[in-house]
């Protein structure tokens, strides 16, 4: 999905993002996500994920209600 031009939206805290992230991520954390919605290109497809997974599917809600197409990775803990 990403190799094909999909967003990788990482929606943790920056201190999260800093301790580690999937290469070439984006973060918005879910809580500036209403905010920072601009940011997040509407042609191609979102791939969102968090730490547990309650924020990634809080956000994959939000850009759905947007018109996005969302794939929800889910809790990096389960990878």
């Amino acid at each position: 999905m990403v190799a094909e031009g999909a967003t990788l939206l990482d929606v943790r805290t920056p201190g999260e993002f800093s301790s580690g992230h999937l290469e070439g991520a984006v973060n918005i954390p879910v809580q500036e996500l209403d905010r920072r919605i601009d940011e997040i290109p509407t042609d191609h497809s979102v791939v969102v994920y968090c730490a547990s997974g309650m924020r990634s599917a809080n956000a994959a809600r939000t850009l759905r209600s947007r018109g996005y197409t969302v794939h929800d990775l889910g809790p990096m803990s389960a990878w």
